[in-house]
């Protein structure tokens, strides 16, 4: 029975964030108990919005916006949930998901944003993140541009945000109903850990092998560890962080979850995967003895969209087998992503590195 329940309500999830239906909804509360303004009607008849971003900036949006540029995957990804695949004007080299976005036009890269690109599209709307910069970000504001800033930290961050894109771009109803599923989902997962037999397993989630970067406190990963009712391995470190070889193998981690991808190409070879499975120092692990090392996408597990979901989902199956049944996913070697959402991860730790050793 709950096999079936797995299955269906992911069906159905998957359903309703492709199909317009209409539904009704409260609009969102933030932490101060405050309800987000109601969309009001502007001087001349349009329809009026304002919301506050993720940076705590007011923005007001008059009329539904037609030609939207995405500045970061995550972002893009929300968007095409939402059903607004004819009015994304352009996107980054970045953004890889789903894959129509291969069709639009691209305005450079993640962190090195082409603003002469972006003026060219005649956006309405600017959908950001912290990392295309300040710089960037001040400068398409200067140019009186419409720009919203996205920056999830949780999972809980990811529903609002596609509630906060909801109300910017005039599809309330269908960020409610996204929301909706997603919230099912999440609570079928809660569920199975809290039924199954298995005692809140040790989970490391490896991010690079060389050297050794881990997903501590405070991250993605660690959140979806939890919530599918692992304990991180590494929940006394905070953010992402480089732990040695020995570190590592007194750990022991019940469980090991590793990115996909090699990090540098679009290939299929799982680069962490394939370190861990033969480095003569890790054969004493019980999770290479008893081979519990599973890969998982990359962007899937990084990026704060609506796949975080997936990811939630994915790492339930691996750690509860007894109730997740069917819905497990193939063990690691099977999985296999570009391993793009890497790169920039990769990227950003190294530089947080580069940072810490100079402190």
């Amino acid at each position: 029975m709950m096999r079936n329940r797995l299955l269906a309500l992911a069906l159905a999830a998957f359903i309703v964030s492709i199909v317009v239906v209409g539904a009704a909804g409260a609009s969102h509360s933030d932490s101060d108990g405050v309800r987000e303004p109601t969309p009001v009607p502007a001087a001349d008849g349009a329809r009026t919005v304002t919301v506050t971003d993720d940076a705590g900036k007011t923005v007001t949006i008059r009329g539904i916006p037609q030609r939207i540029v995405s500045l970061a995957p995550s972002n893009t990804e929300i968007l095409y949930a939402l059903g607004l695949e004819d009015r994304i004007a352009a996107v980054t080299e970045r953004c890889d998901y789903p894959p129509a976005t291969d069709g639009k036009p691209k305005v450079g890269g993640f962190s090195t944003v082409n603003i002469e690109r972006v003026i060219a599209i005649e956006p309405d709307l600017i959908f950001a993140a912290p990392a295309n910069t300040e710089e960037v970000i001040d400068r398409l504001r200067s140019l009186c541009m419409t720009v919203v800033i996205l920056d999830p930290q949780t999972i809980d961050d990811v529903l609002h945000d596609i509630e906060l894109a909801g109300r910017a771009t005039g599809q309330e109803e269908e960020a409610l109903m996204l929301i909706d599923g997603l919230r099912k989902r999440i609570e079928n997962v809660t569920e199975i850990a809290a039924e199954s037999r298995a005692a809140h397993p040790s989970v490391a989630h490896v991010i690079w092998h060389d050297p050794l970067w881990i997903s501590g406190a405070r991250t993605f990963q660690d959140e979806v560890i939890r919530m599918a009712g692992g304990t991180n391995a590494f929940g006394s470190i905070d953010g992402w962080s480089i732990v040695s070889l020995e570190e590592f193998i007194t750990t022991n981690p019940d469980y090991i979850l590793v990115s996909s991808g090699s990090g540098m190409d679009r290939d299929e070879y799982d680069a962490i995967y394939n370190y861990i499975v033969h480095e003569p120092r890790l054969q004493r692990l019980d999770a290479v003895r008893e081979g519990r090392i599973y890969v998982i996408d990359a962007d899937v597990v990084s990026r704060g969209s609506p796949r975080i979901v997936d990811a939630l989902e994915e790492v339930a199956g691996y750690l509860h087998p007894d109730t997740a049944g069917a819905g497990t996913p193939e063990a690691a070697g099977t999985v296999q992503s570009p391993g793009f959402g890497a790169i920039v991860l990769i990227g950003a730790l190294f530089i947080v590195f580069l940072i810490r050793t100079k402190e």
